[in-house]
């Protein structure tokens, strides 16, 4: 009866593994995304570096109507060149606001990211339909599938943002045109970026954008 005593206590440590890592291996998914999300913010951080003085961008003395269309064209390169950051703002906060003033289309964006980040990084359970289950490739394309016909044929969110990005390029073009680039400083690098390549390319002093992905 003794030995009985002193040996049945022995097996109670042998759950503590299991705990711990049910423990440890709970947070890598919410982890991963965390990652992915400071990743992005510092890449934002350091093209929203590059933005010129808004008073600059807002001088009108430097403001004059050009003579004629190969002028302005010529006008708008140049300040694409060296206002992108600035035009990319203008293009974002018009966005922003144009959405705030319009919560359903606000709110079927916040179901649809929600979506994509439960299914990508939060669910952990595969996905399956008719007893198949689905790989990653084929639930990034789904999603795409329903994110796509949501957006332009189910609801109105098409509409808003087009309508934000139609009148946000405007004004950004309006301004390109007007703005007199002659007292602007445009280096090499700089006269070789468009506007979009704020998103494709990679500035100085960061990682790029597609290292976060």
């Amino acid at each position: 009866h003794r030995i009985n005593k002193m040996s049945a206590p022995a097996a109670a440590p042998a759950a503590a593994p299991t705990a711990l890592s049910s423990a440890t291996s709970a947070p890598a998914v919410p982890g991963a995304l965390g990652a992915i999300v400071g990743r992005v913010k510092e890449y934002g951080a350091t093209i929203f570096k590059q933005q010129k003085p808004w008073s600059e961008v807002l001088d009108r003395n430097t403001l004059s109507k050009p003579a004629n269309l190969t002028e302005a064209l010529g006008r708008i390169k140049k300040n694409t060149a060296y206002f992108r950051v600035n035009y990319l703002m203008v293009v974002l906060t018009t966005c922003v606001v144009t959405f705030a003033m319009h919560p359903s289309s606000l709110f079927i964006l916040a179901m649809l990211l929600g979506g994509w980040i439960y299914l990508l990084f939060i669910r952990t359970a595969p996905v399956v339909i008719s007893g198949r289950q689905l790989s990653e490739r084929e639930k990034v394309l789904g999603m795409s599938a329903i994110s796509f016909i949501t957006i332009f044929f189910l609801t109105s969110v098409g509409t808003v943002f087009f309508s934000a990005l139609s009148f946000s390029l405007a004004v950004v073009l309006a301004h390109g045109a007007f703005r007199e680039p002659d007292n602007l400083f445009i280096d090499d690098a700089e006269s070789q970026q468009g506007f979009f390549n704020i998103l494709t390319g990679t500035p100085a002093g960061s990682t790029g954008l597609a290292s976060v992905v």
